[in-house]
């Protein structure tokens, strides 16, 4: 069975970056993964004053919207480096709450897809061929968090011989 998720309100909505999950990264509290993913776009960049707008906006759509400007320079590595923040801020956020953390465990080892009809890069686009690579970065988050669980009942068994 393949587990698609897009809205908030749907099943596995959680999985979505627009989900009320928030994460404390690099220092700072960011309200979605959404709100942080787009204001990492301007790291850097002659645009960097748009993130703490981006931080403050009221709903990761808002958020979005701010973040995907097309007037605004992004930072010169953002197609190098936007699967690793989004990577990095998945896992903090589904380390974080534990809540979703058994939900995603709870997928077994089916594929999760991005049922997103627009977006050909993160998602699945309209006709499937998409790249699915939140998809793709939730898969890798759960085995990740899988590997820590064991780890840690192995290192607790460890400790208490």
């Amino acid at each position: 069975m393949t587990i698609y998720f897009y809205k908030v309100w749907q099943p596995y909505g959680c999985f979505s970056n627009f989900s009320s999950h928030p994460i404390h990264i690099h220092g700072t509290y960011w309200s979605t993964v959404e709100h942080y993913y787009q204001a990492q776009k301007f790291v850097g960049s002659k645009d960097a004053g748009i993130i703490p707008v981006i931080h403050a906006a009221p709903t990761p759509e808002e958020a979005a919207a701010l973040g995907r400007c097309n007037s605004r320079t992004l930072r010169l590595d953002w197609d190098v480096v936007k699967t690793q923040i989004m990577h990095e801020a998945v896992l903090k956020k589904f380390l974080t709450h534990t809540d979703i953390r058994e939900i995603l465990l709870a997928t077994g080892d089916e594929m999760i897809i991005e049922n997103s009809p627009t977006d050909y890069f993160w998602g699945c686009g309209t006709d499937k061929t998409g790249n699915n690579h939140l998809g793709k970065i939730l898969m890798s988050v759960r085995e990740e968090i899988r590997r820590l669980r064991l780890y840690s009942v192995i290192t607790s068994d460890c400790l208490t011989e």
